[in-house]
Formats: C-alpha cells, sequence, structure tokens
C-alpha cells in the first residue's frame, strides 16, 4: 500500500497523532478511536495491522498488552518524497515569515514610541 493511501485515512491519521505522544496499549487507542469514530474494535484493530505492515507503527508485546508506537523510519520517506514538491510553497512561507518579522518590528516601534505612529 502507498504511503499516502495509507496516511489518507482519517482514522489512520488519528492513530499515528495518538502514538505520536508515545507508545501506547491498543486498549487505549480502541477507546479513543472508538469514541471518536463510532467504529468498532475490530475495525480498530485492522487499521493498526495496516499502520504496523506498512511500517508506520511497531508494536512490542508487554505482558498480555500490545504496546503500539510511531516507526519513524517511514515517515522520513514520506518527508522525503514530499521535499521535491516544497518548491512550491516555500517562496509562500518565507514571504509570509518576512510579513510576521515587519509586524513585529512595527509593534516595537509603536511601544517604543509610546504609540505616536
Amino acid at each position: 500500500m502507498h504511503a499516502l493511501d495509507v496516511l489518507g485515512d482519517p482514522v489512520r491519521r488519528r492513530i499515528l497523532e495518538l502514538l505520536a505522544e508515545g507508545e501506547r496499549p491498543a486498549g487505549a487507542v480502541t477507546e479513543v478511536v472508538r469514541a471518536e469514530f463510532g467504529i468498532s474494535q475490530p475495525a480498530v484493530s485492522q487499521h493498526l495491522r495496516v499502520l504496523r505492515e506498512s511500517g508506520f507503527a511497531t508494536v512490542r508485546p508487554e505482558g498480555a498488552r500490545r504496546l503500539y508506537a510511531v516507526a519513524p523510519d517511514r515517515f522520513r520517506e514520506v518527508d522525503a518524497w514530499l521535499e521535491r514538491f516544497g518548491r512550491f510553497w516555500e517562496q509562500r512561507l518565507d514571504a509570509l515569515g518576512t510579513e510576521l518579522a515587519r509586524g513585529k518590528r512595527d509593534a516595537r516601534r509603536k511601544a517604543d514610541d509610546g504609540g505616536l505612529h
């Protein structure tokens, strides 16, 4: 499965957001996802399996629990792929940075001058 197909699903994106906060037991992930999306436990398990098999998540047993975590290598691959498209937004982000700096500079001038400008 292509990385963007995996990441295109809102349930899987939410699971990854949860895992980005740190390792979590499958039961805790399931509880949140079921509450937010109204899907069954087997459906959540299927999404966890897709994430695991596609390399976006890892799992390790701890007693009777299965602990899931983000697998960073696959995200590096996605980042490298997206980097090819950076030219489409980098110029706009640079312009935004310039405008933010200009606004801060103007605000400092007004504060230093007692608001006389």
